[in-house]
């Protein structure tokens, strides 16, 4: 299958399943994080070229914060972690624990988020490793804060012209027993054999 927008409703009910288990995952590890119960809404989960995403995410010339991983192992490829400038403030003000959000990205608030990115991103390659059977192994975390159209921009001319379609999975945190949403979105970057390996493993799903 050469164009992923073809998917049946059945198999992106199979990929949105995957989704949801690694976002409920990464609920957890935030909540355990942060001290603090974090629930999660039902994710969205869409499928775009790499090109086509920074509209989704937010406007060309803001600010977002954005964990980059590769994904190694049986499956390979990239992942990308992508806060909103006012999440990332806040996240890192939480995972802090601090009363005042900060006015920029310092060194602790750029290490804060690195660190969430890590271990968030990680949940969403648990879940996608054990609806595969397959093992997925985390690269460390790169951090990149910039304009949303800089960041997919470089992360589009590292990752090639022909193997660019994304899995976008959309998901609000939420905190405060709902009264916050932190907006968060997930991007799976395979490469052209793990792309078929997906594609393959929801063909079947």
């Amino acid at each position: 299958m050469n164009d992923l927008r073809g998917l049946s409703t059945k198999q992106l009910d199979a990929l949105r399943e995957v989704a949801n288990i690694g976002a409920g995952h990464a609920a957890t590890a935030l909540s355990q994080m942060i001290g603090e119960t974090i629930m999660i809404t039902v994710p969205t989960i869409s499928v775009a070229r790499l090109e086509e995403v920074p509209p989704a995410l937010a406007a060309p010339d803001e600010i977002v914060a954005a964990v980059l991983m590769h994904m190694q192992g049986d499956l390979s490829g990239r992942t990308l972690l992508v806060f909103p400038q006012r999440t990332a403030i806040r996240l890192a003000q939480l995972l802090l624990r601090r009363d005042h959000p900060s006015a920029d990205f310092g060194d602790m608030e750029r290490s804060a988020i690195k660190e969430a990115g890590n271990i968030l991103s990680s949940a969403y390659m648990n879940a996608l490793s054990d609806f595969m059977g397959m093992m997925l192994l985390p690269s460390p975390p790169g951090l990149a804060v910039d304009m949303s159209a800089a960041v997919l921009t470089t992360a589009y001319l590292q990752f090639g012209t022909d193997k660019d379609y994304v899995f976008c999975v959309e998901s609000d945190f939420l905190v405060n027993d709902g009264g916050e949403r932190l907006r968060g979105f997930f991007l799976l970057l395979p490469d052209a054999e793990s792309l078929q390996a997906i594609l393959e493993a929801v063909h079947l799903a």
